[in-house]
């Protein structure tokens, strides 16, 4: 069939499946939208930023499972999709970022808007094209959906030139991709799978340590069955959270630097580690040579580059996890020792009962944990609530407080730590699950980085929840201004009143709740869930509240400092 290249992207699209995209015209996208215009049963979402419309894409992403796409004009608007791109490398959630490009006999002569957005992105895409031939473009955009989406998940760019999109040929989309240099594994080393169960097996202390690869593998099933096959504890990293029931007996809490201490007690104090789908991030480690010393450690993982990078791993196996949790959970079903962990699981247990999460509640002022704690009870039980977080304290108390018990119900920022997240973040989530509540806990800092995608929410008909954790500080930094530079308070404060969210949220067409005491709180979260419409929750908290535990930076995961050791100097 005869079109223009601007045409092709978006049978392109179309043929992969592709139901939303998330994008901001200007000059060098001009004729993909046009193609718009014309007709495609890919619905756009028009963000008010590009970065918004990034994060909406892995909201979408991590949400579905399926594939986001992002749609930028060249220059300014690529840049602006730098940020959401090293997230999703960071995070591994799939990726295929569009972009224009000026016309290509300009290309090199620092023309208006002209950018090498592919050179810029080099080391936080796993490819990038730099479309230079219309015929080339549905070959590109197939290939770019299948590296973007197999092996681990991660983020493409796509580059195409004006001319390119204005281009006519007689345009066939492939059946299949040809790409010789990409081969991720399709299945596991069978003698090393055999020594990862028999290794479990025989252990008398092991757990299952499970990342975010878990859920990009769609095998949290499967990790079920071998927990409960083999009675083994699981702890959950941040980006794991929801991947395993977090109210079943099994489930051992969330390690690292914000996490429980009976949780880094758990993985600390094992003689045998299962990695799944994680990287022995610094933030769960802590100082790594001191990090669980007398732990042999099983990494399974479908990076090959991600085995041994941090910690040794004495039974590596490298392929998907999906097959090959199930092939270890078949193979302990006649291997495994009946109440072989049945100690362990208590001492972990007793470990829970003596170090529990703490905080105080006393004074006139709203406590964080307790609009965390609020917000729990009224969400319960509900398999169609979506939570997002910004970055900051109040996603380690959402981390701590929330309970997710179904995959993809809590997506957050990981590896980058990026602040404005949630909101852009909850519209994509709710663009890929409409029926579902989606909520999202933010920060006053956070949430004024990325607010007018409000707009994008109330407009498309997206509606979300929002509450906003208001401690008038950047509460994170606070903390540590106050632990580690002697109080020395710098360029942190940002008050509860300005700007009044509560206003804004009306401003922006939703509802708005301001609230101040505990009383006010449920009524106000009720209204907003029950709502039906974006409704943004400002939860004005004390700001002299810090999260804890805490492992301070560089020192061992067992040197947390807890509530009780500063409650005093924090509540000075």
């Amino acid at each position: 069939m005869r079109m223009n290249g601007a045409d092709a992207i978006l049978r392109s699209l179309e043929a992969e499946g592709v139901e939303v995209a998330f994008g901001l015209p200007g000059g060098a996208i001009l004729p993909l939208y046009d193609a718009f215009a014309r007709g495609t049963t890919v619905r756009h979402v028009l963000a008010r930023h590009e970065q918004g419309a990034g994060h909406m894409a892995q909201g979408y992403a991590r949400a579905s499972g399926r594939v986001g796409v992002a749609i930028a004009t060249s220059g300014p608007g690529a840049t602006n999709l730098v940020t959401p791109i090293a997230d999703a490398w960071m995070d591994s959630t799939p990726l295929v970022c569009i972009t224009g490009q000026v016309r290509s006999n300009l290309i090199g002569s620092d023309a208006f808007q002209e950018c090498d957005i592919t050179g810029i992105t080099i080391p936080i895409v796993k490819h990038s094209w730099l479309v230079q031939d219309v015929e080339e473009l549905p070959h590109v955009l197939k290939a770019a959906f299948h590296v973007a989406r197999t092996g681990r998940c991660g983020p493409v760019l796509v580059d195409v030139p004006r001319d390119i999109q204005e281009a006519e040929f007689d345009f066939s989309y492939p059946d299949t991709v040809s790409l010789p240099g990409w081969k991720p594994p399709r299945r596991g080393h069978e003698r090393q799978i055999l020594a990862a169960a028999h290794a479990i097996a025989a252990a008398e202390r092991p757990i299952l340590y499970v990342g975010g690869g878990v859920l990009n593998a769609d095998a949290t099933e499967e990790l079920l069955v071998l927990a409960e096959t083999a009675r083994l504890p699981v702890v959950t990293t941040l980006m794991a959270k929801g991947g395993f029931p977090e109210t079943h007996e099994l489930h051992a809490g969330w390690p690292g630097m914000h996490g429980p201490k009976w949780s880094n007690y758990a993985l600390n104090k094992a003689d045998l580690i299962i990695a799944v789908g994680s990287r022995f991030d610094d933030r769960v480690t802590g100082k790594v040579s001191a990090f669980a010393p007398g732990a042999t450690v099983i990494h399974l993982d479908i990076d090959a580059a991600e085995i041994s990078k941090i910690r040794h791993a004495d039974i590596p196996v490298v392929g998907p996890l999906k097959p090959v949790l199930a092939e270890i959970g078949r193979i302990l079903t006649d291997a495994r020792r009946p109440g072989a962990t049945e100690p362990w699981l208590r001492q972990i247990a007793e470990w829970r009962d003596t170090y529990p999460l703490r905080y105080r509640r006393d004074g006139d002022m709203l406590k964080p944990q307790f609009v965390l704690e609020t917000l729990q009870a009224l969400t319960a039980g509900r398999d169609d609530v979506v939570f997002t977080t910004g970055v900051g304290q109040h996603q380690m108390w959402a981390m701590q407080y929330l309970r997710c018990d179904v995959p993809r119900s809590f997506i957050t920022s990981g590896g980058l730590g990026t602040m404005g997240y949630g909101i852009p973040a909850a519209v994509g989530a709710k663009a890929a699950r409409p029926d579902a509540t989606v909520v999202c806990v933010d920060g006053d800092g956070c949430f004024q980085m990325t607010q007018q995608e409000l707009a994008t929410s109330v407009l498309e008909d997206l509606p979300i929840v929002v509450v906003i954790v208001n401690n008038g500080y950047l509460g994170m930094v606070r903390q540590w201004q106050d632990m580690f530079f002697e109080e020395r308070f710098s360029q942190i404060r940002l008050t509860h009143t300005v700007p009044d969210y509560a206003a804004l949220a009306r401003a922006y067409g939703g509802e708005g709740f301001t609230v101040e005491s505990e009383d006010d709180l449920e009524p106000a979260l009720v209204e907003a869930l029950a709502c039906g419409r974006t409704a943004v929750v400002d939860a004005r908290v004390d700001p002299r509240e810090h999260c804890f535990p805490m492992i301070p930076a560089g020192a061992a995961a067992l040197d947390l400092v807890e509530f009780e050791e500063v409650v005093t100097k924090v509540g000075a």
